[in-house]
């Protein structure tokens, strides 16, 4: 079934669902695992530029996993040209897979999305997606990484 906006603002408010698993680590551990740029994005919660991400242009078929644990997030088939430069896609992989906080940063109010299993800041999510879930989850390339259908690993 697929989420909607409604259901994102109820885990926003309410509580997320709970994550297969958990990852926790301390700020030196993700310091020596991640470049200082992934670091910066997922652990800091920044933003790449608009259009740099290595995995903009990428629409092979495959799964977009979390760079700091591994953990998959979406499959390439709900990929889609947004035109925000940024990765969108119109739902996770699976329900628990994605955590959501209303985040009142920069004098605005959005959905931030993060990784439930280790809390890695991934992107935003917002309502102005296409049908049929009207979703647009806009995530950071360096949040993540592809791993192709083919490849074993």
């Amino acid at each position: 079934m697929a989420l909607t906006w409604k259901d994102v603002i109820h885990f926003s408010v309410k509580g997320n669902p709970v994550p297969d698993n958990r990852v926790e680590k301390s700020e030196k551990e993700w310091k020596e695992l991640l470049t200082p740029e992934q670091f910066r994005i997922t652990r800091k919660k920044g933003t790449e530029a608009p259009h740099s991400g290595a995995l903009c242009s990428v629409h092979d078929a495959g799964k977009y996993e979390c760079i700091c644990c591994g953990t998959s997030l979406f499959d390439s088939s709900i990929k889609f040209e947004s035109g925000t430069g940024w990765p969108s896609f119109t739902q996770p992989i699976k329900e628990n897979a994605i955590k959501y906080s209303k985040d009142t940063s920069f004098g605005m109010t959005r959905v931030e999305v993060l990784c439930n299993t280790c809390d890695a800041h991934l992107g935003h999510v917002f309502p102005d997606g296409p049908p049929p879930s009207g979703l647009r989850y806009c995530i950071n390339s360096e949040s993540m990484k592809m791993t192709k259908e083919n490849d074993n690993g």
